[in-house]
């Protein structure tokens, strides 16, 4: 019995850190006005006929705040990898000086930083969801064991209580993002 409980919580606790991954990776993009490679990290390079992330064709780097550029460990790659980036669309407009891939990050308007921020709201909204309905699944798994009345609140309660903590790791991804959004 303690063996299915241990089962319930820990599959329950991987489905809740698998929802704050996701969010993470949503968060990543989220253009907050400064230049971060991460921004970049949905971009993929057709290689020699196969879909490859940019991070592995190349070195990608923000020397300041507002440009990112791409060193490609093959020369020839430029124009695929330029091609990728448009074909992401993300907004940006690549150029290039022979050796690497450089985009100018525009910096963001007021409105537009308000748009992402209900953008980054709505997406922490949804990694909540995530996280309620795994508890939702966790307490009628729990519910289905021949459990004593005690035992049963116990393990509802440990439920609620992992619950909590990502419910909390959500809110403070949330806040560090809208935080880097309205910073200028």
């Amino acid at each position: 019995m303690d063996d299915e409980i241990k089962f319930i919580l820990d599959s329950s606790e991987e489905a809740m850190g698998k929802a704050i991954d996701f969010l993470d990776k949503q968060f990543a993009n989220i253009r907050a006005g400064k230049a971060n490679p991460r921004m970049l990290s949905s971009v993929k390079v057709d290689y020699y006929g196969s879909q490859t992330p940019l991070n592995q064709v190349g070195n990608v780097n923000a020397p300041d705040a507002q440009t990112l550029t791409i060193r490609p460990f093959e020369k020839s790659l430029i124009p695929e990898i330029e091609k990728a980036i448009l074909a992401a669309n993300l907004g940006f407009n690549p150029s290039n000086n022979g050796e690497s891939v450089i985009i100018n990050v525009p910096p963001q308007t007021e409105d537009r930083r308000r748009e992402l921020v209900k953008q980054a709201k709505s997406e922490a909204e949804d990694a909540k969801v995530g996280v309620r309905n795994e508890r939702k699944n966790a307490n009628n798994a729990v519910k289905k064991l021949d459990l004593s009345e005690d035992l049963l609140h116990s393990v509802e309660e440990d439920i609620q209580e992992l619950t909590d903590k990502y419910i909390d790791k959500i809110d403070k991804m949330l806040e560090a993002k809208d935080k880097e959004i309205m910073t200028v």
